[in-house]
């Protein structure tokens, strides 16, 4: 008697849309059903894992580079894979979602890599989803488009030698995608969304002289590194393409993970590209794993905490040390400045502050950075190009002058700065304007000339549920409270409403979006991610 046949991917209380089944092919959802099957069950066992080392944390107020991985990191032996041409010059990256007019401006933008994103960027609406991975697609069979409903403006493609190098990002561990379940179960968006995508356009990419590039976001550990490091594996054994073609750049954007560079690398030695150093979801992870330290674990407003306070200094130097001798590209952080249309001043002021960042990363080591606006790609390249001249990289700088310990990570209160009644306030309308796009499906969103996404709200919530629970005072003698926080979410919610008026006000989100943003920063239970909630009521 045969094995019955497995199950199939039952795609659940979604509404149709224009070409999915160009994307949602009964092959490509066999795929990732497979990938389901093989490495959910470890995924989550990784994601209770994460539970237990935060209950370690929230114990002993420290953290340590790993004993029992002492002698990874002392084999001088082992590097990660050469980079393939398309990977090896990556001075400057622009990161955006997989919208039909982001996808055409990111590809045409001038810089050398497009992170085109999945996760912080896009909402998770099943349109985002889908019709991201669609094109996606259409661009690399040249079949894409735009015309601005608005404006009457049209997008096209540049020629194939002009376009940037994709790295695709998927969701991180913690989301599932509740519209594609098997037996009942919903499958991990990171399956989704790779899946879907490598499927696809592997061969695809190969034949462009490219190939299935990715970051990866949220890693905790190495052992979820080397969980990625399986799931290519079997993906390229799958469609029947070269071991190593995949390449992965991993986001080290949590604390713990910036006790686990060399491992990470380790673990996908012969997939990995590079790491990233970021800002936001860095400073919400240690907010997050420290959230009992007390008082020396307080950050200050978080735009007072810059890429030169001594414990991000010591991060950002150890990351390029650590690529660099392992001959993986270190690639630096955000320049989240959108220019004015309309003050000329805003952007000077801006464009000297962007160039002044991209100058220290460049001559610190780094590799590469990245931007979110096409208009700062120019400022990007200058940068680096002074610094690199005709090199791709600089990897053969090997930074040994430089010297971490394990302290220097978490020394918050090496910082000379206090939380300030306007941080507060800058966290709750951040907060609020922010979760009301991404309640609408915006993941990307322009606020006060910058460009925010999820890893903003995450920062900002988790600053007023911190400096609540630490009973901070700020400089004007108020106690943060969560009472203070319901006054300032209230009174910036009534000037929203006089600002955008009554019909736009209703017609949004804002209500909701207030409510949540609370939610997550007055429970005293805390959220371990605002997207978890936030997504039971994206629809």
């Amino acid at each position: 008697m045969s094995a019955p046949a497995p199950s199939t991917l039952a795609i659940v209380d979604a509404e149709p849309l224009p070409r999915q089944e160009e994307v949602l092919t009964d092959a490509a959802l066999a795929f990732v059903a497979e990938l389901h099957r093989q490495f959910t069950p470890r995924r989550n066992e990784l994601l209770a894992r994460r539970g237990e080392r935060r209950a370690e944390i929230a114990r002993t107020s420290t953290l340590d580079f790993l004993p029992e991985t002492a002698a990874v990191r002392a084999d001088d032996s082992w590097k990660v894979a050469p980079a393939p041409a398309a990977l090896n010059d990556r001075r400057v990256e622009i990161t955006g979602p997989t919208d039909r007019k982001m996808t055409i401006n990111a590809l045409n933008s001038g810089a050398k890599v497009w992170l085109a994103d999945f996760e912080d960027a896009s909402a998770p609406t099943w349109e985002n989803v889908v019709l991201g991975q669609l094109n996606l697609t259409d661009a690399y069979e040249r079949r894409i488009d735009f015309t601005d409903p608005k404006s009457g403006k049209s997008y096209a493609l540049k020629s194939a030698d002009e376009l940037t190098t994709v790295v695709m990002r998927p969701r991180g561990w913690h989301l599932e995608e509740r519209h594609l379940q098997l037996d009942g179960v919903s499958v991990p968006g990171a399956l989704v969304d790779f899946g879907l995508y490598f499927f696809h356009n592997a061969q695809r990419l190969i034949d462009l002289g490219k190939g299935p590039y990715f970051y990866l976001p949220k890693t905790e550990s190495h052992l979820e590194a080397r969980l990625w490091n399986d799931i290519f594996v079997f993906a390229q054994d799958y469609v029947g393409i070269p071991q190593g073609t995949v390449r992965a750049t991993v986001l080290i954007e949590t604390i713990t993970a910036a006790y686990e560079m060399e491992e990470i690398l380790y673990e996908l030695r012969d997939h990995a590209a590079g790491l990233n150093a970021g800002r936001w979801d860095y400073l919400f992870s240690i907010v997050k794993n420290f959230r009992d330290g007390g008082a020396k674990f307080v950050l200050p407003d978080r735009n007072a905490v810059t890429m030169t306070a001594p414990f991000m200094r010591a991060y950002t130097e150890l990351l390029v040390r650590t690529c660099h001798k392992r001959g993986a590209h270190a690639i630096g952080g955000m320049a989240a400045f959108i220019p004015s249309r309309r003050d000329a001043e805003v952007n000077k002021v801006a464009f000297e502050k962007v160039k002044a960042d991209k100058d220290r990363e460049a001559n610190d080591g780094f590799d590469g950075s990245w931007v979110a606006h096409p208009d700062l790609v120019p400022i990007a390249l200058a940068s680096f190009d002074a610094v690199l001249g005709e090199k791709p990289n600089q990897k053969d700088r090997l930074r040994e002058d430089v010297s971490v310990a394990p302290g220097d990570l978490i020394a918050i209160d090496s910082l000379d700065a206090s939380p300030t009644y306007d941080g507060l306030r800058n966290a709750v309308a951040v907060g609020i304007r922010y979760i009301e796009a991404w309640l609408r499906g915006l993941g990307a969103v322009a606020i006060f000339n910058l460009m925010e996404d999820a890893a903003t709200a995450e920062i900002s919530r988790s600053q007023i549920w911190q400096w609540i629970n630490a009973d901070v005072v700020f400089e004007n003698g108020e106690h943060a409270t969560a009472d203070l926080a319901r006054k300032v979410a209230a009174e910036e919610l009534a000037a929203i409403r006089e600002e955008i008026g009554e019909e736009t006000f209703t017609a949004g989100k804002w209500q909701q979006a207030h409510d949540l943003l609370l939610q997550v920063s007055l429970d005293q239970d805390y959220a371990d991610f605002l997207t978890l909630p936030a997504y039971e009521q994206l629809r």
